[in-house]
């Protein structure tokens, strides 16, 4: 493994933790919290590095989800001040939709390399990631709904 691959490896493991932590405690990833301001600056940095892979290994689909990783980070932040803001909707949804794309960067990579000598799958397109990568929208779908039910009784309470 090339020195920016180990770490673009440590960098990305560390906004798991943050984000999950995130998650337990407040229901959502805030990046006014210092959980929150961890998980995204973790997450841009792992971001950033992973566009070094795309010299090696060509334009592929796991970069425009970098790409699609990116746009809902700087989504989020534009939320911080002005207009987007709202009553969180966009913020919120963006982080979690970005911590799920973590979710299928992390599993896609360690199945596809471990077991060593006889990884779980082929390759980013194995159909052996089918079951995985819906386990992970339903839960996606589950916590956003649970965001979005959550904002909008605080919205009614404000009233």
């Amino acid at each position: 493994m090339s020195p920016l691959g180990i770490f673009h490896t440590v960098i990305s493991v560390l906004p798991i933790g943050f984000g999950l932590a995130a998650f337990v405690r407040d229901g959502k990833i805030d990046p006014r919290t210092r959980l929150g301001k961890l998980y995204l600056a973790t997450m841009f940095v792992g971001t950033i590095s992973a566009f070094g892979f795309i010299l090696t290994k060509g334009f592929t689909p796991p970069q425009v989800l970098t790409f699609a990783t990116l746009g809902l980070l700087l989504t989020a932040l534009f939320t911080l001040r002005g207009r987007w803001r709202g009553q969180g909707y966009v913020q919120n949804l963006s982080l979690t939709a970005s911590y799920l794309l973590l979710w299928v960067f992390t599993t896609t990579e360690v199945l596809t390399r471990l077991p060593k000598g006889d990884p779980f799958a082929t390759g980013p397109a194995d159909a052996a990631f089918l079951p995985i990568r819906l386990v992970l929208f339903a839960a996606f779908l589950v916590v956003a709904g649970l965001q979005v039910r959550a904002l909008g009784m605080a919205t009614v309470r404000v009233r």
